[in-house]
């Protein structure tokens, strides 16, 4: 049974600014949530889900205001409410959860001075018992060394293990409402699950209401109780979530809906000499071994998935082949010939042929400069393009991640969504006309439809230029779209690799580690996820009798 109500929204209107110009992008939205309730809002890129979160918080962003309507948090109206009984409520009784958890912590504190600050600042707790309730969260989000890696700054952890600190802080003070926006983007299946269980709990254990923000729609159908869809700033329409699910009366949602139906051709096995080729990477930070004896090769015009869960040494394996890390045994080999370990010891030429899209567009992107210049700079640096011509590379780039030039080559990262900012990292990459790119993750902040887009983008860039991508990856929907081979990584070793097509086969015998992230892909069915817990845990009684 619902709750009282906590939050109602009321024809809100929020304007954006592009130059001088203001224009509506939430258009009337309405809203109701009540205590213990879970509300998903999802939509395709652009659509208004996380500026409609934001102002259940009474914020507007940078370059948004609100010009209408009403917004009710347990009897306060946020629209008319002080700065300061913002302030009161905001961290105490309002949380959030950011997409981007790289972007929202300070990288010169550890996370347990950050989780600690705000429970302390609103006397909700002293430091020590919020330094035990951290380390109780942080082993409730399965986090690795839960009474240690508070203790690490920011840099020092990996995203997904960074976006589950950040759902672990934003609990601390037991809120009434959480706004959690994409809180699973950047987490592995296996880890995603623990943290969708541990939202769940939270939410039923202390009543917590929620707005969960995803385009993730095998997600939302775990963590939401009714779902709320959105276009453009308007509504589309809202319903329970398993009515949701079997009937949606909108077009627009049964798109949503729609299986993903891009599926790259199948390639002939590889022959020839591999583009890039690891041998034997052993890599560590300090004095820790991270990678282990890694080894792998990809070949011009085909792709790479590289799959495990948070921690494996996916990213860390980018970072050796790009030269960021330089390994403390074995090489990376381009066409045959080895690179340079350090960055500072390779070639403009070396340099260029291997680019990489981040998966934290929003760290990626310089925010005070125009996207002309983000997107130019490689076309300069490496290919010497200058006035005329360097603004028309530039504008094909836009019009190629579909983008329209005459709109947005003067705008900044700031006036762009989380899914545009990452279509602009793809353009940034494409400029420097690369032989291979490193893509991290670069689907993750993407609707469906969005996603499918860029993944037929890049799988024509490809055919037209005979590209080789490393694609690294939680998504084994993306895997199962993109990949010609798979890499599957686990604590910072090679678990298992092979054709796409033997990977996914689930007759065929498999790695355990394997067989876990085959399992853990998430259902459009709401009671996925706990016929799987119940599953796991009388699977480990049987093995513990």
């Amino acid at each position: 049974m619902r709750g009282e109500i906590l939050l109602k929204i009321e024809d809100l209107r929020i304007e954006g600014r592009s130059g001088d110009t203001w224009s509506e992008i939430v258009k009337g939205v309405n809203l109701t949530l009540h205590r213990g309730e879970v509300l998903g809002l999802i939509g395709e890129s652009g659509a208004g889900k996380s500026t409609v979160g934001l102002a259940a918080m009474g914020f507007a962003r940078d370059g948004c205001r609100i010009t209408g309507g009403t917004i009710d948090f347990d009897g306060t109206d946020l629209r008319r409410a002080t700065e300061a009984a913002k302030r009161d409520l905001r961290g105490a009784r309002i949380a959030y959860v950011a997409q981007s958890a790289a972007a929202s912590f300070n990288p010169a504190h550890k996370l347990i001075d950050q989780y600690c600050e705000v429970p302390v600042v609103h006397d909700v707790m002293s430091r020590d018992a919020a330094e035990r309730d951290a380390i109780d969260l942080y082993r409730r989000m399965q986090l690795p060394d839960p009474e240690g890696i508070g203790f690490r700054y920011p840099h020092q952890v990996s995203g997904g293990q960074l976006q589950r600190a950040m759902t672990a802080m934003a609990m601390a003070c037991r809120p009434d409402l959480i706004i959690f926006d994409e809180p699973t983007t950047a987490l592995d299946v296996t880890t995603q699950i623990e943290v969708l269980a541990a939202i769940r709990d939270i939410v039923r254990q202390f009543d917590t209401a929620a707005i969960y923000i995803t385009h993730d729609l095998a997600v939302v159908a775990q963590a939401a109780d009714r779902i709320k869809v959105l276009l453009r700033g308007e509504e589309v329409e809202e319903a329970e979530t398993r009515q949701m699910l079997e009937a949606p009366r909108e077009e627009y949602t049964k798109s949503l809906w729609a299986v993903r139906s891009f599926a790259r051709a199948e390639q002939p096995a590889p022959t020839g000499t591999p583009i890039l080729s690891v041998r034997n990477v052993t890599a560590a930070y300090g004095t820790v071994n991270v990678l282990e004896d890694v080894s792998f090769d990809i070949h011009a015009g085909r792709t790479v998935a590289v799959v495990g869960e948070s921690g494996s040494g996916k990213s860390t394996t980018a970072r050796v082949i790009t030269g960021l890390l330089p390994p403390k045994r074995g090489e990376v080999l381009f066409e045959n010939s080895a690179l340079p370990p350090a960055l500072k010891g390779r070639t403009r030429e070396q340099l260029r042929q291997v680019q990489m899209i981040y998966q934290m567009a929003d760290t990626a992107l310089n925010p005070k400069l125009r996207l002309r210049e983000l997107i130019g700079r490689p076309a300069q640096m490496y290919l010497g393009l200058q006035g005329r011509k360097l603004t028309e590379r530039v504008r094909d780039l836009l019009a190629l991640i579909e983008l329209d030039p005459d709109t947005y080559i003067d705008r900044l990262p700031g006036e762009l969504s989380g899914g545009q900012k990452q279509r602009i990292g793809i353009a940034r990459a494409l400029a420097a006309e690369p032989r291979l790119i490193i893509c991290d993750e670069v689907t993750s902040a993407l609707d469906q439809i969005v996603q499918e887009g860029i993944l037929k983008l890049l799988d024509r860039l490809q055919g037209e230029f005979g590209l080789a991508y490393m694609f690294i990856t939680h998504d084994l929907g993306t895997v199962r779209a993109i990949a010609d081979e798979v890499v599957v990584m686990q604590r910072g070793r090679v678990v298992e690799q092979g054709p796409k097509a033997e990977m996914f086969a689930l007759a065929a015998p498999h790695e355990p580690y394997t067989e876990l992230l085959l399992s853990s892909v998430p259902e459009m069915d709401p009671d996925w996820l706990t016929r799987l817990l119940e599953a796991r845990e009388a699977g480990q009684v049987a093995a513990g009798a």
